[in-house]
């Protein structure tokens, strides 16, 4: 693709799409030129808050047969992204896909088919990969520079407060904390370990009928999980929907300590080096922390990379990044399908 500017259309108009939407505007060479919902009304309100130019329509289906929309930024819940994602294939489209892919490991597979079958592009929207602080730190650790890690921990929670309805407490949407708030920490350990060799889990289960199906599912409500990789690196992660967590990641190596505060998307990232008998006098003086420097500004709140990263990968002519390979995509699905089976997590109709 050669265009100066990438075009954009948002599929669906919830918080996440405006989140993505305000840092789209600071992208260089990205242009939001539409929106879709479901609802008319729903889609002309947003089109309105970013810019005066955004076409609004009042269903999917016109959304990608816009021949101005280069990609599409799918904001649905998990349970829809398959469908979603297919109608921009058949409408010629690129695609982004918010996180996870799908609620399953076929369903991603068949996404990803899809995509390879239309000649599309396809990222998910994994933007702590994308995320200039957490790259700079994957680099710089893989290159032994803060000495061999032997343990992540990494957790992610807060209090969800919603009706019954809601897509983070209904079944048939796929809710819980694994898909919605634990794929960061597993994320987040694999992009520091590599894949692990095995992984382990325990969740608080609610078990209550999804809302369409009126179908018995269990979702949870929080989970933990225990990670084995290559070299003895183990992995604490922890996910919660009623508990307040730090929100944090910490790495312990052999030569000192890294912290990650909000590290889905940090704004600082230190590494504070210990004393060893081996490299440290008195003479020496204190060691001192050592902030780690993001490879390049982060756009917004980070969404603005992630969409950054798409631009790039677009007029590269490439289908799909490097930083989000599909093969990442699916080694987390299996990794969240696995600690489901282990755990009881189950949806409406499985």
């Amino acid at each position: 693709m050669t265009n100066e500017v990438i075009r954009w259309g948002i599929l669906a108009t919830g918080k996440i799409a405006h989140a993505f939407a305000r840092d789209l505007l600071l992208v260089p060479d990205a242009e939001l030129v539409a929106v879709g919902s479901r609802r008319l009304p729903s889609a002309e309100a947003f089109a309105a808050q970013y810019g005066e130019g955004v076409r609004a329509y009042g269903s999917y289906e016109d959304l990608v047969a816009d021949p101005d929309v280069d990609v599409i930024y799918i904001a649905t819940p998990h349970a829809f992204h398959l469908e979603n994602a297919r109608l921009a294939f058949e409408g010629g489209k690129h695609v982004l896909c918010e996180k996870p892919l799908t609620l399953s490991v076929a369903d991603s597979e068949e996404m990803i088919a899809l995509a390879g079958q239309h000649g599309r592009f396809l990222m998910e929207a994994m933007w702590t990969a994308c995320h200039p602080g957490v790259r700079a730190l994957q680099r710089r650790l893989a290159a032994g520079e803060f000495g061999v890690p032997a343990h992540v921990h990494a957790e992610l929670g807060f209090v969800v407060q919603a009706a019954a309805d809601d897509r983070m407490l209904d079944p048939d949407l796929g809710a819980g904390a694994l898909l919605d708030m634990g794929i960061y920490p597993l994320t987040f350990a694999h992009l520091m370990l590599g894949e692990a060799t095995s992984l382990t889990a325990q969740a608080d289960l609610h078990v209550t009928p999804g809302t369409a199906s009126g179908k018995e599912g269990a979702i949870d409500m929080a989970i933990a999980m225990t990670g084995a990789y290559a070299g003895g690196a183990l992995a604490t992660m922890h996910a919660s929907m009623r508990s307040w967590t730090t929100s944090a990641a910490a790495i312990a190596t052999d030569r000192g300590r890294i912290e990650v505060p909000e590290f889905h998307h940090p704004s600082r990232i230190t590494f504070t080096p210990k004393a060893t008998m081996a490299d440290w006098t008195a003479d020496a003086g204190p060691l001192e922390p050592i902030e780690i420097e993001p490879d390049e500004p982060v756009i917004g709140s980070g969404y603005g990379n992630e969409a950054a990263e798409v631009n790039r990968c677009l007029r590269a002519g490439l289908l799909e990044s490097p930083l989000v390979p599909h093969s990442q995509t699916l080694t987390l699905m299996r990794q969240m399908e696995e600690i489901r089976r282990q755990t009881g997590i189950r949806y409406p109709g499985e």
